[in-house]
């Protein structure tokens, strides 16, 4: 392949920076990463494209969508680089982990001068000063590692919750994803130098934290067999400072007994469970490479909920997988109603190049898939509906997170049960426990009213009138 000759380009170093996150909380959790290695070297943040020193797209691949939003990012700065001509532009992230993604760059966006990817993050000071020093594209990326680099420097959204990755990639090859080739095999994080993490962040001021993995329920299969993700919820537990542990994400295939009784005996663990199932017809299922059935997805939340009283469980859904039938969507209809989630995030099935779902015969009409997710969307949206219903006039315990983006005499905050909850309030009350009174409850979202400013009570149920709504 020919390659255009790359020029040297002389730099008049601007130490601030701008990171454009894609896609999922691990990528999150790895732009918090970049700007805590950036702020160790001394750069601050400026969100003006026009004035920054570096932009940073850290990039998903999850979806199609997501590949051509980032393009589109791309293409817009070799206008940028017009107004701003020592501007460096890096892109990082699941995208880079892809040989052809990285080709296209090299071929036709001139205007990026280097790219690494999920595998060697923690290089990114090194890389950023070989290319200050050199002032040539660098292009850098693994394809695999089997180790998680400790101890990087972090800058946190949120001083009071945090992301915490107990682990890296997925060994299950469902056969519409790409991420197994751009986050590699599963690796786990030693449970002492979690514990340690979540110790240091509690100490620090921290009450939420959200472990992260690809797989959660995978957690500790490669280190040895007293170490398993139930074990990590108890183990954390007893962190005294920690009111909230939550985590993404769980495969229904390896939710346990046991992780469910974890769950239900710990206090500090959120009794709101994400269980992406992707789909409900059996048939489908087995081309997914899911290996669950439909009866396994409708036990398992059975049992979730007898456990569990007042859990919250969401998932994931994708319409218009290679050979779905209708019959296959009424399947998945019927599994929406036996499980009643709380809600959902549904999406369009699209072409992942790599991936064997790609090339599978029977690929979905645009139009067919429109019709199923609108269809499937109207009995979701009734069940959060009538879910959210139980949560009129009761009292909940919100963590208040943020200023309301429609309104900033409001507040935005989320229940232990992941419910979102808007309510009157100033900046003082953010980071901290609120007792709410639920005085609207919508599709999406509740309405309320502070009754209490420091939650005092514990884990409220809100199907439990144990606290009137009057006091």
């Amino acid at each position: 392949m020919s390659r255009k000759k790359e020029v040297k380009r002389e730099i008049k170093q601007n130490k601030t920076y701008c990171i454009k996150t894609f896609g999922c909380q691990m990528n999150e959790n790895d732009s918090e990463k970049l700007a805590g290695m950036l702020k160790a070297l001394g750069y601050t943040e400026e969100d003006d494209v026009e004035k920054t020193g570096l932009v940073i797209l850290n990039t998903c691949s999850v979806r199609e969508n997501a590949d051509e939003r980032v393009f589109g990012n791309i293409g817009a700065f070799k206008t940028v680089k017009k107004t701003n001509p020592d501007l460096i532009l890096a892109v990082c992230g699941c995208m880079m982990q892809q040989p052809e993604i990285v080709n296209q760059i090299t071929r036709t966006y001139p205007q990026v001068d280097l790219v690494f990817g999920t595998h060697n993050i923690h290089q990114f000071p090194e890389l950023l000063h070989n290319y200050l020093t050199n002032g040539k594209r660098l292009i850098e990326v693994w394809e695999d590692s089997d180790t998680i680099v400790e101890d990087l420097p972090m800058d946190r959204r949120y001083p009071f919750k945090a992301f915490v990755t107990i682990m890296n990639g997925c060994n299950n090859f469902c056969t519409y994803c790409i991420v197994p080739y751009t986050r590699g095999r599963e690796v786990s994080r030693e449970p002492d130098r979690i514990f340690d993490e979540v110790k240091a962040l509690a100490d620090d001021g921290c009450v939420e934290v959200t472990l992260l993995g690809q797989n959660v329920n995978s957690y500790g299969n490669d280190l040895g067999e007293d170490v398993n993700f139930a074990s990590l919820l108890r183990q954390l537990n007893t962190i005294e400072k920690i009111k909230r542990i939550r985590f993404m994400t769980s495969h229904p295939k390896d939710l346990t007994d046991e992780v469910i009784d974890a769950i239900a005996d710990c206090e500090k663990v959120c009794n709101y469970i994400h269980l992406p199932i992707q789909s409900g017809s059996t048939r489908i299922l087995k081309k997914m490479n899911r290996k669950y059935t439909q009866e396994n997805i409708i036990e398992r939340v059975k049992k979730i909920k007898e456990r569990i009283p007042g859990v919250a469980i969401t998932t994931d859904l994708i319409l218009g997988f290679p050979g779905e039938t209708e019959a296959d969507f009424q399947e998945t209809l019927k599994v929406i109603k036996a499980c009643e989630f709380d809600s959902a995030f549904t999406f369009l099935y699209s072409i992942r190049t790599g991936t064997p779902a790609a090339t599978m015969d029977d690929q979905i009409p645009e139009d067919v898939k429109h019709d199923r997710i609108n269809r499937c969307l109207e009995v979701l949206h009734q069940i959060s509906h009538d879910i959210n219903q139980g949560y009129q006039d009761q009292i909940v315990e919100v963590l208040a997170e943020e200023p309301s983006r429609n309104n900033p005499k409001r507040l935005t905050g989320r229940t232990r049960t992941g419910k979102l909850v808007n309510f009157s309030g100033d900046a003082s009350n953010i980071g901290k426990q609120l007792l709410v009174k639920i005085t609207a409850a919508k599709t999406f979202s509740l309405d309320g009213e502070i009754i209490e400013q420091e939650a005092t009570h514990g884990t409220i149920d809100p199907h439990d009138d144990s606290i009137p709504a009057n006091s």
